[in-house]
Formats: C-alpha cells, structure tokens, sequence
C-alpha cells in the first residue's frame, strides 16, 4: 500500500492517466491525494472531474481557486473567463452530480505529519486552527443556503488576517488564504499580483512559507497553484504544481518514500494563472 500526492492536474487527463500508469497505481490498495485544481484551462476538465470521484475511495482532492471558480459559475452566475474550459462540466448530464461531490470536497486534510491545502497557510495559523477555519468553509458551502458564499466570494479584501473576522470577510480570507496565495508582506498581509518564479520575489514581500515564527512546522505542508515556483521541498513544505497545464510537468510524491515521479505535459501550454 503506497500514499501518493500529485499536484494541480487542472483538466490534464491524459498526463493524469500517464502518470498513474507510471507509479503502477492499485485502486484497491493506495492512495492519491491531489492538491486541487483538478479542473479548468486543460482540455479534459470533465474527464479529470469524473474520474477522481469515480475514485474517490481511494483519491481524495482539496479544493483550489479553479474548482471554486467552477462553482461559483455553476451555482452563483459568476462570468466565464476568456480561458476557461469548464463549459463541458456545467454541460454533462450529471453535471448536478458532479457539482454536488465537488461541493463536499475539503478545503484542507490531514493525515500523520502532513496537511495538505491548495496554496497555503499563514504563519500564526497551527494545525489544528487552520483545520477548523477549513471546516468553517467547508460547512458553509454545504449548508442549504450554500449559493451567497460563492456569490460573495470573490475580491481581495480583507487581505490580513484577524480573528474577529466575521460573515463573508472570515470566509472570504480564508479562502484566499487557502486557494489564492502565494506572497506575503512580514506583517502578513496578503499579494494577490505577484505570480513570478522564487527568486524574483520583491524584498519587501516573501513566500508564505518563508515567514518567521511559523506555528505549523510540526507537520509538513503539501500544496499547489504556484506553478512558478515548480517542485519545492524545503521548510516543512513540499510544492508540487509543476505547470502541467503549462507545458511542465505532472509531478507526483510517495509520501512514504519520497520519491518522485514526472509525467511531461503534452499541450503547447496557457498563460499562469
């Protein structure tokens, strides 16, 4: 029985395909964690989708910025972006199905010394907190009147964290915390502009990963979306958006063993988002 984590695969089926074939992937025994965004901007946004919940035994995804983009258009009327190719999801006739398994997906999981989250964690945020605020998230997309969070999801303010946040503003930051960042100012208030490799971030800004005083170090921290940043293991986190979508590569980690495989993408590749 072997533990896998696989980064944004971001409608890249075949890549997906490849790359299980590769780690010689037993549905009946092991298991694939996926850092979110399993749709949006590939080409096989509804094959990804269909088969991860197909599988869902045995693969478990978090929830990114694309997947609550694909619902907050489903759900809330939000526009489709220029890039977008979520068409065919809100198109298929399970498409109620699909949304509905989506929508009870977490924003965050754990298991032994890992976490595993789309973007990030902030520094003042434990295991234990940063698990709760998921849960915050997670029950109010799954309550019945679910539609006004993703409504009121978008925008970029509040951009620092504060623990009398409430409504929408706790929500909303959470979920920007979780699903969108990258950078951070040493006071910790968020960047949503910067989107450029490791080494051309501005001094007077810093990886989320690289502040002081981190109350997470006790586990290791598993994400995605900064596909500038490429394969990255230092810090207590390990970074594995490898731009598929781009033209990079899917990478997936044994998590029992470390090591690690690379399927190369087969698209021309689309603008980083």
């Amino acid at each position: 029985m072997a533990y896998y984590a696989v980064g944004d695969v971001q409608g890249c089926f075949g890549e997906l395909q490849n790359l299980l074939n590769r780690i010689d992937f037993n549905y009946g025994k092991d298991t694939l964690w996926l850092t979110g965004d399993i749709v949006n901007r590939g080409p096989q946004s509804l094959e990804t989708l269909r088969f991860v919940k197909q599988h869902d035994a045995c693969m478990q995804t978090v929830l990114g910025n694309h997947d609550l983009h694909l619902m907050a258009v489903a759900f809330a009327g939000a526009k489709l972006k220029k890039n977008d190719t979520i068409t065919p999801i809100l198109e298929a006739d399970d498409s109620a199905s699909l949304l509905h398994w989506l929508r009870h997906q977490p924003m965050m999981v754990k298991r032994s010394s890992y976490l595993m989250v789309h973007a990030g964690l902030l520094p003042e945020w434990d295991a234990d907190f940063a698990l709760s605020l998921a849960g915050e998230v997670e029950s109010a997309i799954q309550a019945a009147n679910f539609r006004h969070v993703f409504l009121k999801m978008y925008g970029n303010k509040p951009d620092q964290w504060d623990n009398r946040l409430e409504g929408m503003d706790r929500l909303r930051m959470i979920m920007n915390v979780m699903t969108r960042m990258r950078v951070i100012s040493p006071s910790g208030k968020l960047d949503f502009d910067f989107k450029s490799t490791y080494d051309r971030i501005p001094k007077n800004l810093m990886a989320w990963f690289d502040a002081k005083k981190r109350r997470y170090t006790d586990h290791t921290v598993i994400f995605g979306h900064w596909s500038a940043l490429g394969l990255y293991q230092k810090r207590s986190v390990i970074g594995l958006d490898t731009g598929a979508l781009w033209g990079g590569a899917l990478t997936a980690i044994n998590l029992d063993t470390g090591e690690i495989v690379q399927e190369p993408s087969s698209g021309k590749g689309l603008p980083i988002d």
